[in-house]
């Protein structure tokens, strides 16, 4: 089920909500956002439920654990053995192709015809988010940085809660676990405009703005060798300003959706292409990612406290770990060794980027970026030298049949992202015409949902 269907518009959403605030006890509310998390998740395949509770219940009885066990030996048990799990379960249905796959054609360079089958596994939508979860829920009660919950109820609606479960943000239980406590006594309207407010402002990212982009920048990169120089910015361009919108879309409805139902749910974006460095840039874009990998990879690895060396070391394994949470390819991979070296190359050369001005400094970090978005889009280390061949040596081929819509949405799409304001630098609480632009924006987008079939998004793939 989308955010941007007629079915979670029109049916799901309405009786979720009425009924939740129909209901009176905290413990009740766990429940029926357990069951319509599970009702929501159950849409697309219904047997990936079952690894989800499997998940949930196997991290949940580890923190009881910890309740129980005081020494470090059995707590250390605790710690590794449901991770040992989640990982596993998350290795075994995202990875376990590109394993065998790169193993065929490693054993293949050397001359050996390894016979690997290829299996069909399907991708569980979302198992990359609810993984995430579980484990930094059970690394925090390790760490003593939450007390684990008794109440499986509250566990499981946090690992399920519909409105974050199947692209994030990554919500760390810590974050919500004064309003899940807090639940039963949640005032219905005390968020209630924020809410509206958010999921608004996300609908038009990703129906009217994120959408429109994929309109042409999808028909383009589909025949990327018959691209022109301009058409090919024009495709990476429209890309950049569609991947964008298509996750904050999602991210920011996430959040409107969370404050309808009294839970805070913290901000994913922060105006990412307005960065004036690659450091800047990761503390922007996909905040719940970046500050995960930071405190759960990067810090434990020894963060910068060991030298330059170690530091540039313990920097690139995280952003390769990164770019492999994206995709079981090795073109993620590579994106993420990217980055990796955009932030040890900052990092050398601080003091004297620092000194240039902002603007020379926003539009380079926006070019590095968008060099790497080339990467992560492209099914292929062919496909990324062709476009980035294209892009940067004169190409004859075609632009775009109809380049009055791209220029228009390309306008609006970056002019928005490198200058606008986002949904966080709003108040939310709006007198009559804001309600009224709001209400409109929100028209528009819903006439888009109802006369036409709704689009995935783009980080369910992850």
């Amino acid at each position: 089920m989308l955010f941007n269907s007629f079915i979670f518009v029109f049916a799901f959403l309405p009786v979720t909500y009425g009924v939740f605030w129909a209901l009176r006890s905290a413990d009740a509310r766990y429940r029926w956002l357990t069951v319509t998390g599970y009702f929501f998740y159950g849409w697309w395949d219904w047997r990936f439920c079952f690894l989800m509770l499997t998940s949930t219940v196997v991290s949940y009885w580890a923190g009881r654990l910890m309740l129980q066990w005081t020494d470090q030996p059995r707590r250390r048990l605790a710690l590794t053995v449901p991770i040992v799990f989640d990982l596993m379960l998350l290795g075994f249905f995202k990875y376990a192709n590109f394993g065998l796959e790169s193993a065929r054609t490693g054993f293949a360079w050397l001359g050996i015809d390894l016979s690997i089958p290829h299996y069909n596994i399907i991708l569980p939508v979302g198992i990359s988010f609810y993984t995430f979860h579980t484990i930094t829920y059970i690394v925090d009660c390790y760490r003593g940085v939450v007390t684990p919950t008794r109440n499986f109820f509250e566990f499981s609606c946090y690992v399920s809660l519909f409105s974050q479960l199947v692209a994030g943000p990554i919500v760390r239980f810590r974050q919500i676990e004064e309003d899940l406590v807090n639940l039963g006594r949640a005032d219905r309207w005390r968020w209630f405009q924020r809410g509206i407010s958010f999921f608004a402002i996300g609908m038009v990212e990703k129906v009217l703005v994120a959408d429109t982009l994929a309109s042409f920048v999808d028909p383009m990169l589909a025949q990327y060798q018959t691209l022109s120089t301009a058409g090919a910015w024009v495709a990476v361009l429209g890309y950049t300003g569609q991947l964008y919108f298509d996750f904050s879309g999602y991210s920011t409805m996430a959040v409107g959706l969370g404050y309808l139902f009294g839970v805070r749910i913290p901000q994913n974006f922060n105006s990412p292409y307005k960065a004036l460095d690659p450091s800047d840039f990761w503390r922007r874009w996909h905040i719940s990612l970046s500050t995960c990998l930071r405190d759960y990879v990067y810090i434990p690895l020894g963060g910068n406290r060991a030298g330059p060396s170690r530091t540039a070391r313990n920097m690139m394994y995280t952003m390769l770990i990164g770019g492999l949470w994206h995709g079981a390819a090795w073109t993620f991979v590579f994106w993420g060794a990217y980055h990796g070296a955009l932030l040890i190359g900052y990092r050398a050369i601080q003091p004297a980027w620092d000194r240039w001005p902002a603007p020379l400094r926003q539009w380079l970090t926006f070019l590095a970026v968008v060099i790497g978005w080339v990467f992560f889009r492209s099914t292929s280390f062919g496909m990324a030298a062709q476009l980035l061949e294209t892009m940067f040596l004169p190409t004859s081929g075609v632009m775009v049949v109809q380049p009055l819509l791209p220029a228009i949405a390309l306008i609006v799409a970056l002019g928005w992202a490198m200058a606008g304001p986002n949904a966080f630098d709003l108040k939310h609480e709006f007198r009559w015409r804001g309600r009224l632009a709001i209400a409109a924006a929100l028209g528009a987008a819903l006439a888009v949902v109802a006369g036409s079939r709704a689009s995935p998004f783009l980080y369910f793939q992850f």
